[in-house]
């Protein structure tokens, strides 16, 4: 397949993308404005808007959402009758959590090894850069084909919810066709990967209760109820002998059909420990994309550290749940709790208390946007077909913008490669992949416009 003027545009594009993402790197925008100022995530914010008036962008706006941040909206027509795409991207970043492990400064984009570091390179400040990459390419080859929304938030990593507040009470504002959401990644650097599932997930507290109050353990223990020990058995009740997730009514032996995993891969990229096994049954694949995984996220009880001789009268853990596609996370939920009271020893009072939820997502792969992306990658990826990934984790933002426009067809791309090691330190993003994945990006819009 030859390539596509597109892509030496692209090209001669990359030194220009490389200043502007040092530019938007060196803002320090963590929308935790306890730890980082407001006036940096501000001045991001003001970064893309004047981006985006410079590609002829037309209602440009800072979006005061309801959790107290900032999103940068941009509308640029095309063709009259034109499709309608929304591309997303997010300008806030993790902390950098320790800069002294950093090997270059967090905020100061970094040329090492061919790969430039920086936090935010790959998450999500790339994937502005390759929103505007894609566009500036099409307007140097006869013009943009469709017509284009822009939508970057400023509170992803703080998980407040901000812009699926503010899309919920505007619904015109993003309506689209499709959406490219450019947060997530290949499943190798150089393997072109959509996300066409994302796990949902419910968070629950449970507590358990036995005693008016602690015991001394020699007086009492052995026939007064332990609260600490009734726990332990409930929980441990949440997973098989080979650590499967067991909670009662809930679906357990989906399959994975896309990419698979390979276990020897998966033990390095979770760095588990020689000797120690992987739980649950199926493919890799199956186990962290398709099924339900439960995980026990923290305990209440007395430290080990200044303990005493006691019989404890109550015990309370956190408990999250991640569902697969085609679960409703309030279902879950609902049998979660069902489960842990069933399970509970000893007639023990068990309390469950629901703490967040999100509901899972799932793409139609047949459709004409994902023909138009398996082409478009086909190309700027010379010899690599597209591969189809699940991920563990859950964007609640797809979820709303699915609920919103049940029509809207929705991909998942992005610069976030298991090599760009993002949320930890030394972040990075490779100039191939935002080259190629930019391509892509350009190409998928000019074949969906013709699809």
């Amino acid at each position: 397949m030859s390539s596509h003027p597109v892509t030496g545009t692209v090209a001669s594009l990359m030194p220009r993308a490389k200043e502007e993402l040092a530019e938007l790197v060196a803002f320090k925008s963590v929308a935790d404005f306890d730890q980082f100022p407001r006036s940096e995530s501000e001045a991001a914010a003001n970064w893309i808007a004047d981006a985006l008036r410079a590609e002829g962008f037309q209602d440009v706006a800072l979006l005061d959402t309801p959790d107290g941040t900032q999103s940068v909206y941009g509308y640029l027509p095309g063709p009259e009758g034109a499709k309608t795409v929304l591309l997303y991207a997010h300008y806030d970043v993790q902390p950098p959590l320790d800069e002294a492990g950093w090997d270059t400064p967090p905020f100061e984009l970094t040329e090492r090894d061919g790969r430039w570091y920086g936090r935010g390179a790959a998450d999500c400040k790339g994937g502005v850069i390759m929103h505007l990459l894609a566009l500036r390419a099409l307007k140097a080859n006869g013009g943009v084909p469709v017509h284009v929304k822009v939508i970057a938030e400023g509170s992803e990593e703080q998980g407040t919810g901000g812009l699926e507040r503010y899309a919920e009470e505007h619904p015109e504002l993003l309506a689209a066709d499709t959406v490219v959401i450019g947060d997530a990644g290949n499943f190798r650097a150089g393997l072109p990967t959509v996300t066409s599932t994302l796990r949902g997930m419910t968070l629950v507290r449970v507590q358990v209760d036995t005693l008016a109050g602690n015991l001394h353990s020699g007086q009492f223990g052995g026939a007064a109820p332990d609260a600490l020990a009734a726990l332990i058995r409930v929980l441990d009740s949440l997973r098989a002998e080979d650590g499967s997730t067991t909670v009662d009514g809930l679906t357990t032996d989906a399959r994975w059909d896309g990419l698979q995993y390979d276990e020897e891969q998966f033990r390095q990229d979770a760095k588990v420990l020689d000797g120690v096994e992987l739980i649950g049954s199926g493919t890799v694949a199956d186990r962290i994309w398709a099924r339900p995984a439960v995980t026990v996220l923290g305990i209440d009880c007395p430290p080990v550290v200044g303990a005493t001789p006691s019989v404890q009268a109550s015990a309370r853990a956190l408990v999250s749940l991640r569902v697969p596609p085609g679960v409703d996370a309030a279902e879950a939920t609902g049998l979660l709790a069902a489960h842990l009271e069933a399970h509970k020893p000893w007639s023990a009072r068990v309390r469950v208390e629901q703490i967040g939820q999100g509901q899972a997502f799932r793409a139609d792969t047949s459709s004409p946007a994902y023909k138009a992306m398996a082409e478009a990658m086909a190309v700027a990826y010379p010899g690599q077909e597209m591969q189809y990934a699940g991920q563990g984790g859950s964007i609640p933002l797809c979820n709303t913008l699915a609920t919103l426009y049940p029509e809207a067809e929705i991909l998942l791309i992005g610069l976030s490669e298991p090599e760009a090691q993002i949320h930890a330190v030394n972040e990075s993003v490779s100039p191939e992949e935002l080259e190629r994945l930019s391509v892509a990006e350009a190409l998928f819009l000019l074949n969906y416009a013709a699809s």
